[in-house]
């Protein structure tokens, strides 16, 4: 079948890029798993120095099958954890916070933390809020798998996006809990973003969604953004998919999903909706070292910081990880204040469990988002493929900077 050219081959070669290895890596990845009934749909959104170079939709957005259209939402899960990350670090910028304060100064339900499932090790020395943002605090989630300890976050349900617990009950069940290590002696995907979030609603006096609204999605100009879905924008969730054993099977209707109901928690580990759009504002206003349209959410020297490796001596995710799951592959990789990178060339990103995911490459002056609503993210290697295939696009490479 010949590839659909669906490119702006001016706009492309303007930015030296292949046209026709963009459309191939489009066509690829709609063969292989849209078409084969793999994905329900992806939505794909590739930009160079900011200018989208493609923008493309494929499959059906619901069951009912309607095609995705490109004003889609999605439940875009973990890619929460960079917006609340800078949110974060926003509040360092303003004194209200440092990056090696306890995590007790804002959260006095934590002083007396014990560590292992006997209950009977001590915290060898205080969680600090760089531990949150880096994973390194002891915390876990419930789809580890590994301890009694992670047993207990499914049992009490601390892993869901929605709980119906309020942020503070959030807080006192955690502070029930073991750690799984002392902070700071591993690396471990759990809840860290969501206390993070915890965190910024009592430095700043705001739930986490007037926060985001006010300080991030407002001066960014992200209008599809929210951790409760509007009645008139309903239309626009997609519906989202979980592998089952035959096959793909419904796991949250567009129409009925449970995006819409208020809330007393805000994951800021996980809970938000958006759209390719949005988030490639987002991702615009990192590239450029903070700011956007005139807008400056943080200073270029914080955000060098958050996309630098903060692992000990430099090392990677598989020196220092004890996860059986998460975001990022753990060889050659190192995670800074809220986002992986890779070490061998400055890329940075994340993603989340419905296989959405996000990349930036400050070298070469690359954006690359997928959109699309399968859970869970490790099923298939799309994110490789769609960050090789963008790589071999490349004509003109940039100087080193």
């Amino acid at each position: 079948m010949a590839t659909a050219k669906v490119t702006d081959a001016a706009a492309a070669r303007a930015a030296g890029m292949d046209p026709g290895r963009l459309d191939a890596l489009v066509d690829h990845l709609d063969r292989t798993y849209v078409q084969s009934g793999k994905l329900p749909h992806m939505q794909m959104l590739v930009s160079r120095d900011e200018v989208p170079l493609l923008s493309v939709s494929r499959g059906q957005a619901r069951a009912t099958g309607e095609p995705l259209q490109a004003d889609a939402l999605f439940r875009i899960a973990s890619m929460t954890k960079p917006v609340t990350s800078v949110a974060f670090m926003r509040l360092v910028e303003q004194g209200k916070v440092a990056l090696d304060d306890p995590v007790t100064d804002v959260l006095p339900e934590f002083a007396d933390l014990r560590v292992g499932a006997d209950r009977t090790g001590r915290i060898t020395r205080p969680m600090r809020m760089i531990d949150l943002l880096h994973h390194t605090s002891g915390l876990t989630y419930g789809l580890q798998r590994q301890t009694p300890i992670d047993a207990r976050y499914r049992e009490l349900g601390l892993d869901e996006f929605q709980q119906k617990r309020s942020s503070d009950e959030f807080i006192a069940a955690l502070a029930s809990l073991p750690l799984e290590f002392s902070p700071g002696e591993r690396w471990n995907y759990g809840v860290s973003t969501d206390v993070l979030g915890v965190i910024v609603e009592r430095l700043s006096g705001q739930d986490l969604e007037t926060h985001f609204r006010q300080n991030i999605f407002d001066p960014l100009g992200m209008k599809d953004s929210f951790f409760t879905l509007p009645e008139d924008r309903t239309d626009r969730l997609t519906d989202a998919w979980g592998l089952g054993e035959d096959g793909l099977r419904l796991r949250d209707r567009g129409a009925a999903s449970s995006w819409r109901r208020k809330l007393r928690f805000r994951s800021g580990g996980g809970g938000l909706i958006s759209s390719t759009a949005d988030y490639h504002r987002f991702a615009r206003m990192l590239l450029r070292g903070g700011e956007l349209d005139g807008a400056r959410l943080l200073q270029p020297d914080t955000v060098a910081q958050m996309r630098s490796n903060h692992l000990p001596g430099g090392g990677d995710l598989a020196s220092m990880s004890q996860a059986m799951f998460s975001e990022a592959d753990y060889a050659g990789v190192g995670f800074g204040l809220g986002f992986a990178m890779t070490l061998a060339n400055q890329q940075f990103y994340w993603g989340g469990v419905f296989s959405t995911y996000f990349f930036i490459d400050p070298v070469e002056r690359l954006i690359g988002l997928f959109m699309t609503q399968h859970l869970p993210s490790s099923t298939y290697p799309v994110r490789a493929e769609l960050r090789a295939g963008i790589g071999a696009a490349i004509v003109t490479r940039r100087g080193q900077g």
